[in-house]
């Protein structure tokens, strides 16, 4: 394989909203690349594919957990902050990782699951067998297990209560999570203290920025229901200032499954600022029901409403991840239709919600595969991309838990589809063989090949986005339509000083999505163009304009979408391969 990659810069570049204009692409260390023939994924894999990642357009890797772990949770088990689990490779090695991505202008993000760690870790251990000592109060320990009897049980497959029994200690110990991750005790003011230093260990190696992950379950009231306390966010202000006092650049980003509204209070106020970003939950599910159902109505009440936030503050906005896709945020009714649309079968149901890939949720529908992209990346925030989406990768619902959508990356046809040179036996999972998505079918080298393949199309609609910093910087307006199918939306922007180093002409894109499974004619207002003409941003071809009445009649294929630039082009519109 080889990738004609752009030109390498020198360092990163200082653009302090970076984490607004980037294209994130999640990808686990354990299921990328094995280096060594050990049948697992490890940091020198990571590294030999950079070049890949910013051929693709990449602008910051999201890393899942790397540290010591006994794996029961997909290193979201921590039993050490500061080590790197050993098969995954050294601490020598994760700072090569940083460096040669810098230099490739990528940025790494890594996650931090600072609600909880592995029984495992030695702070437990101590607690557990010394609680006058002085890791005893690191956990939350109780002489019951009737306390907080409000606060919701998160994995209602595995677990019947928030609370463990420990042998050693005699007491109950607090877990929001599997009951091999007690929770810490973020009351104990050493507790802070230690996740300050362990966040000051990896920023000072040059990471770009902590997912939080579970980042509103830290504290636990007898009021409250254990969900964005306030001291959670009192919390969260310390830890933002020590970040914008020492490591200025860098960024935190909420991992919160709550409604906008309750969201958007981690990302603080101007004044008291929280995290940078937080991942935008709702929207997700209602993207996948509107592909099944044809109505574009829920998503559009959902993107409509408005949330007040930090002018720096962005979102993060994404289709599938190394989760299970979470209905929470839906209705009951919702929730049983999205079952019977995506999840047929009940081993590809998990806790609250569907542990499948993108494209097997998507029946490896080319269109639909292409709808929901384009809406990602059109949408306001940043778009985060999980490993192997970008080729149409399968899974294996056979796996147990969430292991289904975590197989090896599929890079070549060859044995084990070139991520390792293991005999097959030794693989970590073994990689996707069935029929529709097997690894000779679908990989890496053979979309490389094809022009028109999935892969080619993605790459092309992310440089098309960076191209634009309406899709990264501007707002978000809805606009009427007279059919039910059709999501469309204006994506504006101001645009920047053009003297300044980023200096960007003002623009405004309109978006139009039809989720029909039929050509349509749709009607569109948007008054406050009117008479405006209406460019492709793919090829610039010219669309019929708005009217003096800021209407306009297009005509979509089934399942298509467009992007369409309003007035006279400023520049010249990129063109597709």
């Amino acid at each position: 394989m080889s990738f004609t990659a752009p030109i390498q810069l020198p360092g990163l570049t200082l653009d302090p909203l970076w984490y607004r204009r980037s294209v994130f692409y999640e990808v686990l260390v354990r299921g990328f690349v094995d280096s060594n023939g050990d049948g697992t994924g490890d940091l020198a894999g990571l590294i030999s594919r950079l070049d890949y990642l910013q051929w693709l357009g990449v602008d910051a890797l999201w890393i899942p957990p790397f540290f010591n772990s006994p794996l029961r949770d997909g290193g979201y088990d921590v039993s050490d902050y500061r080590s790197i689990l050993p098969e995954f490779g050294t601490l020598d090695e994760f700072q090569e990782l940083v460096t040669k991505a810098h230099e490739r202008n990528m940025r790494i993000i890594m996650d931090l699951p600072l609600n909880h760690t592995s029984d495992q870790h030695e702070w437990f251990q101590q607690s557990r067998s010394d609680p006058d000592g002085p890791y005893g109060d690191y956990y939350v320990w109780s002489d019951t297990d009737e306390k907080w009897p409000d606060i919701r049980i998160i994995f209602t497959d595995y677990e019947e209560s928030n609370w463990a029994f420990d042998s050693e200690r005699r007491q109950f110990y607090f877990h929001r999570f599997f009951s091999h991750q007690p929770d810490l005790n973020y009351n104990n003011p050493a507790v802070a203290e230690e996740i300050f230093e362990i966040t000051r260990f990896w920023l000072s190696m040059g990471v770009d920025g902590l997912r939080l992950d579970a980042v509103p379950y830290l504290y636990e009231s007898d009021e409250g229901n254990g969900e964005g306390e306030p001291p959670t966010h009192e919390f969260l202000k310390k830890l933002r200032n020590l970040v914008d006092t020492e490591f200025p650049g860098r960024v935190l980003i909420a991992e919160a499954n709550q409604w906008p509204r309750e969201v958007a209070a981690f990302f603080g106020t101007d004044e008291e600022p929280e995290c940078h970003m937080a991942f935008d939950f709702p929207v997700m599910p209602r993207i996948f029901y509107s592909l099944r159902s044809q109505q574009a109505d829920e998503l559009v009440r959902v993107l409509s409403e408005t949330t007040d936030i930090p002018e720096t503050a962005g979102w993060g906005i994404f289709l599938r991840n190394h989760d299970e896709l979470t209905l929470e945020m839906v209705s009951e009714e919702y929730r049983q239709a999205m079952y019977g649309w995506y999840a047929y079968d009940p081993r590809m149901r998990v806790n609250v919600g569907i542990r499948r890939r993108l494209a097997t949720l998507l029946d490896n529908s080319r269109a639909e595969l292409e709808l929901a992209h384009a809406l990602l990346f059109s949408l306001p925030g940043s778009p985060f991309l999980y490993y192997g989406d970008e080729i149409g990768m399968g899974d294996n619902i056979w796996l147990p838990d969430r292991d289904a959508s975590r197989t090896p990356m599929q890079w070549t046809p060859d044995r084990n589809a070139g991520f390792s040179s293991a005999d097959p036996g030794k693989l970590y999972l073994p990689v996707v063989q069935s029929l529709v998505y097997n690894y000779s079918l679908v990989n890496v080298e053979s979309q490389l090949a094809q022009s028109r393949s999935l892969l080619h199309w993605v790459r092309n609609v992310i440089h098309v986005r960076k191209a634009h910093p309406t899709f990264g910087l501007g707002s978000m307006t809805v606009v009427d339509s007279d059919h039910e199918s059709v999501l469309a939306f204006v994506r504006s922007y101001e645009g920047a000083a053009s003297g300044t180093q980023f200096g960007d002409a003002p623009e405004n894109v309109l978006c139009v999505f039809s989720f029909a499974h039929n050509p349509i004619s749709v009607t569109i207002r948007a008054p406050e163009h009117a008479g405006s003409d209406l460019y492709d941003l793919f090829g610039g071809a010219k669309f019929p304009a708005f009217d003096e009445n800021g209407e306009v009649t297009i005509t979509m294929g089934s399942q298509q979408f467009f992007w369409l630039h309003i007035g006279t082009p400023s520049r010249g519109l990129p063109r597709t391969a």
